[in-house]
């Protein structure tokens, strides 16, 4: 049995700011214009994906994403340039951290 090293990383403050399901959450977002379809997208509650949009926006100096509502092109929502920053950055940590993973993994001894 070959062995190897697994984990997560997250960017906390007093709660939980920014981990891989968020940075897929955003991503959808931006593709779809959306918090309803990149809920969808993801097969997550439309109430969850809105919590955690609620979440990021409420320990950001900034709103990472933005939403309006009704209007003649029906609502939408989009990544605001804060939050591509935060996306492009996050992108960036997760390579870095599974690189590390992979470096550690093969380091193994046994």
């Amino acid at each position: 049995m070959k062995l190897r090293l697994n984990g997560r990383i997250w960017l906390e403050g007093d709660e939980r700011f920014m981990g891989i399901g968020r940075m897929e959450l955003l991503e959808h977002i931006q593709q779809t214009g959306s918090i309803n379809q990149a809920a969808k997208a993801m097969k997550m509650s439309y109430k969850r994906a809105w919590e955690l949009v609620h979440s990021m926006n409420e320990q950001s100096p900034q709103p990472l994403v933005i939403t309006q509502t009704g209007g003649e092109r029906g609502g939408g929502a989009l990544v605001t340039p804060e939050g591509e920053q935060y996306l492009q950055y996050y992108r960036q940590l997760q390579a870095r951290f599974q690189e590390f993973l992979q470096q550690e993994s093969a380091a193994i001894p046994f």
